[in-house]
């Protein structure tokens, strides 16, 4: 599923957003880059990019635990959220009172259709127009193929991804084999079972646990025949205006580690 309209009762999708709350981090970078200063009226704690709008713009909680009362104060006509990053309940709550475009992403092709879809509403589609092509464009070939990669995005418990996330999808773009494709979602694993997947590398992600030198250095001990690198999560993870970055980072990280 790509994405999914949560309406008042009685309520169609809009034809016009005017006033967007967003609760993803990714796509409130993507309203930036279409130009929606004026329309986008509040974001999440974690809405880091750009910096001027996460000092500036209304903030409304967090991505799990959203102040529905603010939000609904700032009267928004469109609400974006996540199947993913956001909690059920919470979507629900504020879909009896304003439409919610629900996103489920889970590859490229997702994360395009969900980016042309918001510059629709927004009615952006020529300003998104040569952006999405030049994303086409520069994943229309995935890298040749560089090892099998274990991909962490926490720690106590360890934790992976599977199949049917967007990360997976990165790392077959990126060249990576995912050593958890057998999986699906987020599969925990202690440090025995990580060592019997035998992965050729292990990229250790930024977000949303901050990996860092040390744990490249505690965790080299216990693989040392693995090439273990930090990653930036944001280009394995943020669909929306990465995207136009993305590759060109993991062309560089290809070349460093093969």
């Amino acid at each position: 599923m790509l994405h999914s309209w949560l309406l008042p009762e009685g309520m169609a999708a809009p034809e016009q957003a005017k006033r967007i709350v967003s609760l993803v981090p990714s796509l409130t970078e993507w309203l930036h880059t279409l130009g929606l200063e004026e329309e986008t009226v509040g974001i999440t704690k974690f809405c880091i990019r750009p910096d001027e709008w996460f000092r500036q713009k209304t903030r409304v909680g967090g991505t799990k635990n959203v102040h529905v009362d603010e939000l609904l104060a700032l009267q928004p006509d469109l609400v974006i959220a996540s199947k993913e990053e956001n909690v059920a309940e919470q979507v629900q709550s504020i879909a009896q009172q304003v439409p919610v475009l629900l996103t489920d992403i889970e590859n490229l092709e997702d994360a395009l259709a969900s980016m042309q879809l918001i510059a629709d509403i927004a009615h952006r589609s020529e300003a998104a127009k040569a952006l999405l092509a030049q994303i086409q464009m520069d994943f229309a070939t995935a890298l040749p193929q560089a090892g099998r990669a274990l991909y962490l995005i926490w720690r106590e418990p360890y934790m992976s991804v599977g199949r049917d996330t967007f990360i997976h999808a990165m790392l077959q773009m990126a060249g990576w084999e995912n050593v958890c494709g057998y999986q699906t979602r987020y599969p925990t694993f202690t440090l025995a079972e990580m060592q019997a997947l035998q992965p050729d590398v292990l990229l250790l992600s930024s977000e949303p646990f901050p990996f860092k030198i040390n744990h490249v250095l505690e965790l080299s001990a216990h693989f040392p025949h693995t090439r273990i690198c930090l990653v930036d999560g944001e280009m394995f993870s943020w669909y929306g205006s990465r995207l136009l970055k993305s590759m060109s980072y993991f062309k560089e990280l290809h070349r460093q580690l093969t």
